[in-house]
């Protein structure tokens, strides 16, 4: 047993024995259940806010939503609320569903701003809605039935259980392919969607992953108090405190909410035992919540792993043994059949005219290119293949299949990869992690399945040892070079088993000798059956390599045809080519 596994279990087994050995110290069992209800927030927190990214400010609504759900229905059925506690849950889930199905749509600061928002209009809505909620006057509930001898321990050991099973919860999340596919959001949620991620989908279904058990926790918790009111069951220093304590112990990681959330709880108590009033501590967070994002934005729980971590030693280039198939050529086969079609495609960015009229065919098993001076349209061709640039006039055809409307991740399931001009991989993640992300088709067992496992897991492996990275799985992505990072991000479009793939500068900014290596993989997919579309500026290359070339100048089409024939256009020679072309 490592440190890792070991030092929480020690810990859990003293917050076990802790009310068995000291039965009568009832005021630090109270900080203590305090403590955990903070951790059960800051871990559910975590998974919409820590793995997916979007920050909320206002997650302390699903606490008073459970404690409201258990209350009023408690007062009106006169049961238990520790049996209402999973209904509590569920109902935070179907509010978190229709809420973040709207509000998820914003990003970066307006989606904080409406989380705020969120957690005040809650709090008019308990005020002024008092048949249903007793309105500024607040829910009375009855007594606890144990006897008073035990006193909180029973509410005690629902919190450490409740906290047991959502860290359960949220590492299960993060070691399958929808917590893959949450960070790889968080990360870049557009390279996500265009590697077949729904990232619609999973936004919604992760902010009520994060409800469920603050839900929960807030059933128990309106127990504990035995009284709600409006402002103290939506209180906007709760939702800074399930931050800071996130912040301060690692948003991201597994057990850096449960350490943050210990901290932050016993300064709080700390704080309220020197006189701090609410308005004080309200003050006094927001200011450490500051000074964390500053000084310590990764948090506690990744510092101390930087420090303890090991040193490795960097490796410069990639794998030295050639994997790549070598096959005699073989004669040409003529390429007749249209997999990708422009017709007559625009789009205008404001009065830009970006892409004007553009018409062109790249045919089935071909390696096609895309040429021209910067600013002529070619990355915004790819982006309105791939879905990325919004709306635009005329039509994009895949297999005959018109392209119009469909999200990015549809267009990915349908066989369409891209790699970007400047690499766009989740380099917070590993190597494996990056290349098993893509997804091919989605089915609602793909959520809970393993993000590095089985067939996928080998598939991955053997694609890393194609393009000469098979010892690099282990390694985080963004510690690699700039060339070895192209050729992960091509391997991770591989994944998508795809039918074309269009290449953006794939020889950009690495040295010949991997342009030679890319070109050559290039070659050996196309003889598998892939076609390519291929953005460069590596001119011989373009000419060694390609079918077909299409020069393009002003969002138009100025040239197309076989390099030998625009090797020697004396109008692209003039314009592109600078007169020389070796």
């Amino acid at each position: 047993m490592n440190v890792r596994t070991g030092l929480p279990l020690l810990v859990l087994g003293a917050l076990v024995a802790f009310p068995v050995i000291d039965p009568a110290a009832t005021y630090e069992q109270t900080v203590l259940l305090m403590a955990f209800l903070l951790a059960i927030q800051a871990v559910s927190w975590n998974i919409i806010s820590g793995f997916a990214g979007y920050i909320s400010l206002g997650h302390s609504v699903f606490l008073g939503i459970g404690a409201y759900t258990a209350g009023i229905l408690a007062a009106r059925w006169h049961v238990n609320p520790l049996v209402l506690a999973p209904l509590a849950g569920v109902v935070a889930v179907v509010v978190a569903l229709l809420v973040g199905s709207v509000v998820l749509r914003a990003k970066g600061p307006a989606f904080v701003i409406i989380t705020i928002a969120l957690l005040l209009v809650f709090q008019v809505l308990t005020v002024n809605t008092p048949a249903l909620t007793n309105g500024s006057d607040g829910i009375t509930l009855e007594l606890p039935s144990w006897s008073s001898d035990i006193q909180n321990i029973p509410f005690y050991y629902a919190f450490l259980g409740l906290l047991v099973v959502t860290v359960g919860f949220a590492g299960w999340i993060r070691r399958t392919k929808f917590g893959t596919g949450l960070v790889a959001i968080r990360e870049d949620e557009g390279k996500a969607a265009a590697i077949g991620i729904p990232t619609t989908l999973y936004k919604n279904l992760a902010y009520a992953a994060s409800a469920f058990f603050v839900g929960v926790a807030g059933a128990v918790y309106a127990y504990f108090l035995t009284f709600l009111n409006p402002l103290g069951a939506f209180n906007i220093l709760a939702s800074v405190m399930v931050v800071l304590a996130a912040l301060v112990g690692g948003k991201g990681t597994l057990w850096g909410p449960v350490v943050g959330a210990f901290i932050v709880s016993f300064a709080g108590e700390a704080a309220t035992n020197f006189g701090g009033e609410s308005q004080t501590r309200l003050v006094m967070f927001g200011v450490a919540l500051v000074l964390v994002v500053v000084f310590m934005p990764d948090g506690l729980v990744p510092l101390l792993n930087r420090l303890v971590a090991r040193k490795r030693q960097a490796v410069d280039y990639i794998d030295h043994v050639v994997t790549v198939e070598r096959r005699p050529v073989e004669p040409s086969v003529p390429k007749t059949e249209v997999l990708l079609e422009f017709r007559d495609v625009g789009k205008a960015f404001g009065g830009l005219r970006a892409v004007n009229g553009v018409n062109l065919a790249v045919l089935d098993g071909s390696i096609t290119a895309l040429i021209g001076p910067n600013g002529s349209g070619k990355t915004t061709l790819f982006n309105l293949v791939t879905g990325i640039a919004g709306g635009h006039s005329g039509e994009i055809r895949l297999a005959g299949r018109p392209l119009t409307g469909l999200p990015p991740w549809t267009r990915a399931h349908l066989g369409l990869g891209r790699t970007f001009q400047v690499t766009r991989l989740f380099k917070a993640m590993t190597v494996m992690e990056n290349v098993v992300a893509p997804l091919r088709g989605f089915a609602p067992g793909v959520l809970a399945s393993d993000a590095v496992a089985g067939h996928e897991a080998d598939r991955a492996r053997e694609l890393l040892s194609f393009v000469g990275l098979g010892r690099f799985t282990t390694e985080r992505a963004g510690a690699l070079s700039y060339g070895q990072q192209k050729l992960v991000e091509l391997a991770q479009v591989l994944m998508l088993e795809p039918r074309m793939v269009l290449l953006d500068e794939p020889a950009g900014g690495i040295s010949p000798g991997l342009v030679d290596r890319m070109a050559e993989i290039i070659r050996e997919l196309n003889h598998r059956g892939v076609t390519f579309l291929v953005v460069e500026h590596n001119i011989p290359m373009v000419l060694d390599l390609c079918d077909s070339v299409f020069v393009v100048a002003g969002g138009s089409v100025l040239a197309a045809g076989p390099p030998e024939i625009i090797r020697s256009n004396p109008a692209v020679l003039d314009a592109y080519l600078g007169g020389v072309v070796s």
